[in-house]
């Protein structure tokens, strides 16, 4: 008979008791379509007295975390700690080189150290899986590492935030302001109580990082990844995007430009045809483009107990069936670092709004500041005076450089007439 995989379970919170509660109920069926069973030797946490409303009695408590590396009884580590530094980068590194495979949820420390675990797993022979850490259940790794091996990806793009997609959703549908709404996803679990890492965008470029590695077979580069949150967004923006037929999402969007890698995370007008412009709630979508596969797109939960320990569980799966391929789609040794493109070169259609002073004259300072830097405007509205004596003026502008969107900004930034920094949301179309 085929020894079971040994696991230890590194954190114990909503995802780690998930994952306990997947292999006791589906313990059976993963067996026999694993090859073998998997069983929990060892688990290690914050606090052995809490009470997690779980049996814990049948598995042996380990008090420092980093023991779990070199436990005799574990054959990999399974981590769900977070964070991107400190003790989770310790029992990776530990994990590895101990000769043991490693699973994480953790897109943090993928997105960041993402390249030094894989060419340390890669030269052990072990596994370093991490679905969970993008779109929680989708299985859009998987699909992108194996399922659309054969193609050469020309983009990947998606609603990579739950909290963010709910907020711009909850807002789309009641015309609620973004504070309120933010308030209410805090209030039932949706967004943490400092919802920086959401709002403005943090997560979603992680995630993003690690899709363009896996799509592109580049280095990962977080750091390269230009990133806008949705904290300015007003209900008055999402009524203009829906008047001319588009829907505001928070996207990554990733794709290799003139053999230059642009990675950006930022609201998008999605057109109303679009696919993406139906994901509501705290639905996560992912769409890759294959050269010959076409668009492929992955939808489901981004988050919570059970999606995010099912897909622990199906790396767990992969790791019993011996898969100790490479982490990504090409050789760790092999991916190099890519030039990053610059937004700037790009050309598009972008929504821009102000919040200006009600007084003769705004308008023709604007549309004269855009007409220096060479950008032509499509369309136009402009709001009633509000009682605190602003207007908003929002417009579309046709194809332009979004270096000239820029300048024309720019060329305003001094103006006293401006309330408020301009708000820039760019248009999805085929050649974002």
């Amino acid at each position: 008979m085929t020894a079971p995989l040994r696991i230890a379970l590194a954190g114990l919170g909503t995802v780690g008791t998930g994952v306990i509660r997947v292999i006791e109920e589906n313990g059976p069926m993963i067996s026999q379509r694993a090859g073998r069973s998997i069983e929990i030797t060892a688990i290690s946490a914050r606090d052995p007295k809490l009470d997690r409303g779980i049996d814990l009695t049948p598995y042996a408590w380990i008090d420092q975390l980093q023991d779990l590396a070199n436990h005799p009884e574990v054959d990999c580590v399974v981590e769900m700690i977070g964070g991107s530094e400190g003790h989770a980068l310790d029992l990776a590194r530990q994990t590895i080189a101990s000769g043991k495979s490693f699973v994480t949820a953790n897109k943090a420390m993928i997105a960041h150290h993402g390249m030094e675990l894989a060419k340390a797993a890669e030269s052990r022979g072990v596994s370093l899986k991490y679905e969970a850490a993008v779109a929680g259940g989708i299985p859009v790794i998987k699909g992108l590492r194996e399922g659309a091996s054969a193609n050469r990806i020309e983009r990947v793009y998606g609603i990579l935030n739950g909290t963010c997609n709910y907020i711009l959703s909850e807002m789309e549908k009641y015309g609620r302001n973004f504070a309120d709404v933010l308030k209410d996803a805090q209030d039932i679990g949706y967004a943490e109580a400092d919802p920086s890492f959401d709002i403005d965008g943090v997560d979603a470029a992680h995630k993003l990082s690690i899709l363009a590695a896996l799509s592109f077979g580049t280095s990962l580069d977080f750091e390269g990844v230009e990133i806008e949150g949705i904290r300015n967004i007003m209900a008055a923006d999402i009524g203009q995007a829906k008047a001319l037929g588009y829907r505001i999402r928070l996207l990554g969007m990733a794709r290799i430009d003139g053999g230059k890698l642009f990675q950006r995370v930022n609201p998008y007008l999605v057109p109303v045809q679009h696919p993406l412009a139906h994901i509501d709630g705290s639905t996560n979508a992912v769409v890759a483009e294959g050269n010959f596969s076409g668009r492929l797109m992955f939808q489901g939960a981004g988050a919570g107990e059970g999606p995010t320990a099912s897909a622990i569980v199906a790396d767990l799966i992969d790791i019993a069936r011996g898969d100790h391929g490479t982490v990504f789609t090409t050789p760790a040794a092999a991916m190099g670092s890519c030039e990053r493109a610059e937004s700037g070169n790009r050309t598009g259609k972008s929504y821009v709004r102000f919040i200006v002073t009600d007084k003769p004259g705004v308008l023709a300072e604007i549309t004269a500041a855009m007409r220096d830097a060479q950008v032509s405007i499509e369309s136009l509205i402009q709001t009633e005076k509000t009682d605190e004596g602003s207007v908003l003026i929002s417009m579309v502008t046709h194809q332009s450089l979004e270096r000239n969107v820029s300048d024309s900004l720019a060329k305003l930034s001094q103006s006293a007439s401006l309330q408020a920094p301009p708000v820039v949301m760019h248009l999805l179309s085929d050649n974002d």
